[in-house]
């Protein structure tokens, strides 16, 4: 069953990123080499958060909205039978991708008015590592919408079900902390 979902669900990510305001982080159009993460620019709506750096995030504040390109992912983990080097193969993706991003940030047209980066995820654990902040989702409701959203992913992956979280962080951190690997 999980494969087979997961086969659907290839042939309808590409249909669903032609649909989205989603773009891949790429250094230039020619290139092919895509990263773990799809982003596209949003205002944030949630309550007020300040990051241990200082940068405060509020209310209509311009972010780069970050996603994990769930099906690759999960048909990169379809071989990985263990819980820990799952984890452990997730988090060194998402490690490889944060200095594409942050040269993404960095010359995009509207760098000077992002705050940051921000993203949603249960996938959480050794987020603070890479430079995230975890913040709760306070609204009930889009909490909700949320871990629906999630259930897929994590039925096809077999992980355990976790509340869904903000992932935030500054433009400067991330620019800093990975500039050296631009």
């Amino acid at each position: 069953m999980r494969n087979y979902l997961l086969r659907v669900w290839n042939v309808v990510d590409p249909i669903y990123y032609a649909c989205s305001r989603l773009h891949y982080v790429v250094e230039n159009q020619a290139d092919d080499n895509r990263t773990l993460f799809r982003v596209r620019m949003t205002t944030y709506q949630g309550r007020e958060v300040k990051l241990q750096d200082g940068t405060i995030i509020r209310k209509h504040d311009l972010l780069l909205k970050i996603h994990l390109h769930n099906v690759r992912m999960l048909n990169d983990l379809q071989m990985i039978n263990n819980e820990t080097k799952r984890a452990l193969y997730t988090y060194q993706k998402v490690k490889q991708a944060l200095p594409r991003l942050a040269y993404y940030v960095k010359v995009h047209p509207k760098s000077s008015q992002i705050k940051g980066v921000v993203g949603i995820t249960s996938l959480n654990k050794g987020a603070n590592r890479l430079g995230f902040e975890a913040f709760p989702i306070e609204n009930t409701y889009y909490r909700t919408y949320k871990k629906l959203s999630f259930l897929l992913i994590h039925f096809i992956a077999n992980t355990k079900r976790k509340d869904p979280v903000y992932l935030f962080m500054s433009k400067d951190i991330l620019i800093n902390k990975y500039r050296s690997s631009i």
